[in-house]
């Protein structure tokens, strides 16, 4: 009954909005890398993490995968994606038989010996090479912890999306429920709860997190197709996230004042101009996503 109440206040407050422009600048603004900085460094690696600390950022955004062994790892991706990933014996893989190369398949002593750093980006030009390979969750997080130390750096957040939807469960990746319980111990291990964001857009596994562990901050992820009402997000979502994250062509100053009349943070996704970083951070959004966190000391 408390659930149905706070939704239900919460659709009342959203219709309660104004369409002018809002021109307050939020003053902590948050600079996210997009899967570390995918526009320099190969994606969701350790020395992408690392280059974005380096650039400044104040939150590192990246995906989790389960392997068979049951290893939370870093992947965009529950396969090998063609555009950036080599086989053991150094043939390139073709976009034909990536969705065979399975992760959720495959122990993780078998995932790491694919390269994932070397192949050219063709979407990516300066995007730096280098022979890298998919970590593990716990290992990323135990290198960026011991880098920041070391080099006298704020210590990030971690915005980790669970790659996961109803059509593939139990082919890619688990249930909610045993991902969710996958992921979170390895922040619980790490110490690190505080400091972490669990984003999604498979509400499934932000409501098993929400019910189950309600100190973790929650990111709703939205598809620029997405043509729901942002009220009818939240209800079906069941309850009011941390975060709202939308493709930034759905941010309007209507929705700026949507999420700040109701106490939830606007981070778009994945801003790569800096001239619209600029207009959307004085539209008022919370932060951004990009691939390109270098861009953001131009701000």
């Amino acid at each position: 009954m408390k659930k149905i109440i706070a939704v239900s206040l919460f659709i009342a407050a959203a219709g309660c909005f104004s369409a002018k422009q809002t021109k307050l600048e939020v003053k902590n603004f948050d600079k996210e890398g997009h899967r570390g900085c995918r526009g320099l460094m190969p994606e969701n690696t350790i020395p992408a993490m690392l280059k974005a600390i380096d650039l400044g950022v104040n939150t590192l955004e990246t995906d989790a995968v389960i392997t068979k062994d049951k290893k939370v790892m870093l992947s965009h991706e529950p396969f090998f994606n063609h555009e950036i990933a080599t086989k053991p014996d150094g043939s390139l893989i073709t976009e034909k038989e990536e969705k065979g190369l399975n992760i959720y398949h495959m122990d993780y002593d078998e995932v790491k010996k694919f390269d994932v750093g070397l192949r050219p980006h063709p979407r990516f030009p300066k995007q730096q090479k280098m022979a890298a390979v998919k970590p593990l969750l716990s290992d990323m997080i135990d290198a960026v912890e011991q880098y920041c130390i070391a080099n006298h750096k704020p210590l990030p957040q971690y915005n980790i999306e669970t790659k996961s939807q109803p059509a593939t469960d139990d082919q890619y990746h688990p249930k909610p429920a045993e991902f969710v319980e996958l992921l979170v111990a390895v922040v619980k291990e790490k110490k690190i709860v505080s400091r972490v964001i669990i984003q999604s857009f498979d509400i499934r596994t932000l409501q098993y997190l929400h019910e189950h562990y309600p100190e973790f901050k929650t990111a709703l992820l939205v598809e620029a197709f997405d043509k729901k009402t942002f009220a009818l997000q939240l209800k079906d979502l069941g309850f009011i996230p941390t975060i709202y994250s939308p493709d930034y062509s759905l941010v309007t100053p209507l929705l700026v004042k949507q999420c700040r009349d109701v106490g939830i943070s606007l981070i778009p996704w994945t801003v790569d101009d800096l001239a619209k970083i600029k207009e959307l951070k004085k539209m008022g959004v919370n932060g951004v996503i990009s691939d390109f966190p270098d861009l953001f000391a131009g701000l």
